[in-house]
């Protein structure tokens, strides 16, 4: 009589265990493939009778594979082995998407402040914003400098860096902001950080009191920034904002809180002026609140002398500066920092420490290095004059067509924005916006609640002044056509 199975079962030693010893070699032969998907399993009586075992032990050890998913049970038919594969997969799959309001997660996760929308498929040559330009970058030169620091760093005993940023990247960057911005500040007042994202989010769990803490927040403002702050809790305070930026003046005296983008507005890119910077600094100090100034792109300078940075003429310590190497480099270099008050540092960068405990030692090891030898300045340098002739067509494209779109008067960054002279037609002009001009957005898209005047703002990081030209005179065309 043929064996009712391919190999040999061994159930000696095995008293009073029997269930479990042969459950555990039949789901062995499964898993290593002795038993392959779709063979049937003998009956447990026959099973029964070759091993000299009650018919019950074998129904237990196969009542075992049926509940854990390698046996199919058949009505009327011998069982047989499942395909992993495919409970696996059944396996992975909850039995149901997660709603929306489901009480496991966090409140300010059931329903996200910042809702993941599709990427938007742009051509190459667009008006997005906030974006470098890669065709300027010295990409050889970060070769190189990547090769030397790889070198170097193969030669050391492997290490876990300082939370808050290797020394040399800290002090480089002291040196940066004091020369490029006038920000007066040593390496030991810089927390590196993974771009400003991650900046506003140290900055959340540091100054934030859940459900009790007031944030001003500029409206229209950088969305990501709001973001963070309603996850840590934060009751945030929209700020109007006018052509002298943030309406100090307004401030409620209860906030905490205020965050800024003074030196080129985000989206309007006004600069806040310099009486309403006095003015923020007066307020803070009155009111034992502090101040986060945000300066993205504040690099790239196209007027006569920028004004001085808050955090320049902060005499008080009540100002965090942030900055980022995401525009002025490129956005997954992912470095960026905050200049913070001597009083905050330390608990700064403890909170640094428990959110990102060791941050990478290579990319901050050629940043620094590339700052130090002044590769930084010099290509600061050449992509103004790259970006300086885009602006000029972009300010000549809005400008002729004053029917239609009335130019924020701005001085710096990588992007300007218009006004929609009539409201009324903001639906027809975002259409012919989407169509001849893709990549540029309402600041409906930064608002919490619907802006009053509408207005477009159009990049200029990644499009040539021959192409701004010619997609603004088509822009133009199209909404000359009778409606």
């Amino acid at each position: 009589m043929e064996p009712v199975l391919p190999f040999a079962l061994d159930l000696s030693g095995s008293a009073g265990h029997l269930a479990g010893s042969l459950h555990q070699q039949l789901r062995g032969a499964i898993l290593d493939g002795r038993l392959a998907a779709g063979t049937q399993l003998p009956s447990s009586r026959r099973l029964a009778e070759e091993l000299g075992i009650s018919r019950n032990t074998v129904m237990g050890a196969y009542d075992l594979l049926v509940a854990e998913g390698y046996v199919l049970p058949r009505p009327g038919a011998k069982a047989v082995i499942a395909d992993l594969h495919t409970r696996q997969a059944v396996a992975r799959r909850p039995v149901s998407p997660l709603p929306v309001e489901d009480v496991r997660l966090a409140p300010m996760w059931r329903t996200p402040y910042l809702a993941r929308e599709p990427a938007r498929v742009l051509p190459e040559r667009s008006f997005r914003l906030g974006m470098p330009d890669h065709r300027h970058f010295p990409h050889a030169l970060w070769r190189k400098l990547t090769a030397q620091v790889l070198q170097q760093w193969s030669k050391q005993p492997f290490a876990y860096p300082p939370s808050e940023g290797i020394p040399a990247l800290r002090a480089a960057i002291a040196k940066h902001v004091a020369f490029a911005r006038a920000v007066a500040c040593t390496g030991d007042d810089i927390i590196v950080t993974n771009g400003a994202q991650q900046a506003f989010d140290l900055l959340a769990r540091l100054l934030v009191t859940p459900g009790e803490t007031r944030v001003a927040v500029e409206e229209p403002g950088y969305p990501p920034l709001r973001g963070a702050f309603v996850a840590a809790g934060a009751r945030l305070v929209p700020m109007r904002v006018d052509d002298e930026g943030l309406c100090v003046d307004e401030l409620p005296d209860d906030v905490r809180v205020v965050s800024v983008t003074p030196s080129h507005q985000s989206p309007t890119g006004v600069a806040l002026s310099l009486r309403r910077r006095m003015a923020l600094l007066d307020f803070a100090r009155r009111n034992g609140a502090v101040v986060i100034e945000d300066d993205y792109d504040g690099e790239f300078r196209f007027g006569g002398r920028p004004l001085d940075a808050l955090q320049t003429l902060d005499r008080e310590g009540v100002v965090f500066y942030v900055g980022t190497f995401t525009k002025s480099l490129f956005p997954a270099v992912r470095k960026g920092f905050i200049v913070a008050p001597a009083w905050a540092h330390d608990a700064l960068a403890a909170v640094k420490h428990c959110a990102d405990s060791h941050s990478d030692v290579v990319t901050q090891s050629v940043l620094a290095t590339f700052i130090a030898d002044g590769h930084m300045a010099r290509h600061v340098r050449k992509m103004r004059a790259v970006y300086a002739p885009r602006r000029e067509a972009l300010l000549a494209g809005l400008r002729a067509m004053p029917a239609w779109f009335d130019v924020i008067p701005s001085e710096a960054g990588m992007h300007l924005a218009a006004r929609v002279r009539d409201a009324s037609q903001m639906g027809r002009v975002m259409a012919a916006v989407r169509e001849h001009t893709p990549g540029a957005q309402s600041i409906a898209e930064y608002s919490i609640a619907p802006p009053a005047v509408p207005a477009v703002t159009f990049g200029y990081g990644v499009i040539d002044a021959d192409a701004i030209t010619a997609s603004l005179a088509s822009l133009r065309k199209a909404l000359q056509r009778p409606a």
